[in-house]
């Protein structure tokens, strides 16, 4: 079983997977330490594990996870990935985009894909039919915009969304309002890259993962063909994760048999 660990700006997700890519059990910790490293390592029979994170890592994590683990990637910019990165500045490119983008192609092969990652931030993020990351654009969260609306102005409430609530075209109050503009604003900044890059490539599909997500994947399902071309991957940095995670203990049995031979 592998041990599969995205931490982020927020909260740290951990997903138990098999080689194969199957979800055994996840996991969402507000805060994590070395001490929930151990407890997995007990609880679970796991054999390999990696990390990618958007903070500093604590080096007791990456000490236990090495010293516990048959085989460990600690994620950065120089761990080889199954696809490539076309990034100018590949030191700079967050580990989540590049997993996410992993995990979409892994997903969905030889097609043009779009990743949006609706998080703390809103990262937008193509990858070719080839097989390769072309760059992508980051935009303001949906609760950032609603923070920023609240602090950049003098009456205009902090304004908090229900995940499944049903957001007005138009608002016929300020908390309405505000809602409608940012939910809606985002929605359709969605399809806005959706529609432009179905005009400059062939078919592509747009997979769309984060914690804000379902905030927003309702208001851009509005018509057949959207709700053809858009997945919803809970997972999806994850899943990049782990199959990252594959692709470096292949490669480091294909390396064997080469010296081998």
């Amino acid at each position: 079983m592998n041990l599969c660990i995205d931490q982020g700006n927020s909260r740290t997700k951990v997903g138990l997977m098999t080689d194969e890519g199957k979800m055994i059990n996840d996991f969402i910790y507000k805060s994590f330490s070395s001490s929930d490293v151990e407890r997995l390592f007990d609880l679970y029979d796991i054999s390999d594990s990696i990390i990618s994170s958007v903070i500093n890592i604590e080096p007791a994590i990456v000490n236990t996870l090495a010293r516990r683990s048959q085989h460990f990637v600690l994620f950065d910019h120089n761990t080889p990935v199954p696809i490539r990165n076309g990034y100018s500045s590949p030191q700079t490119l967050g580990q989540d985009r590049l997993a996410a983008a992993v995990g979409a192609q892994s997903l969905c092969p030889q097609e043009n894909l779009l990743i949006i990652d609706a998080g703390s931030a809103i990262t937008y993020d193509f990858v070719s039919a080839e097989g390769e990351y072309r760059g992508g654009n980051i935009a303001p969260g949906l609760k950032m915009r609603l923070t920023m609306l609240q602090r950049m102005t003098k009456k205009l409430p902090l304004v908090e969304v229900g995940e499944n609530e049903l957001i007005p075209l138009f608002g016929n109050n300020t908390r309405d309002a505000i809602a409608a503009g940012v939910v809606r604003g985002i929605a359709y900044e969605v399809k806005g890259y959706m529609r432009t890059l179905r005009e400059k490539v062939p078919h592509c599909r747009t997979y769309l993962t984060g914690g804000n997500a379902p905030y927003i994947l309702n208001n851009v399902r509005s018509s057949r063909s959207e709700k053809r071309d858009i997945c919803y991957e809970k997972h999806l940095v994850l899943i990049g994760l782990n199959r990252i995670l594959v692709w470096n203990k292949d490669d480091g049995q294909r390396t064997m048999d080469k010296e081998q031979i």
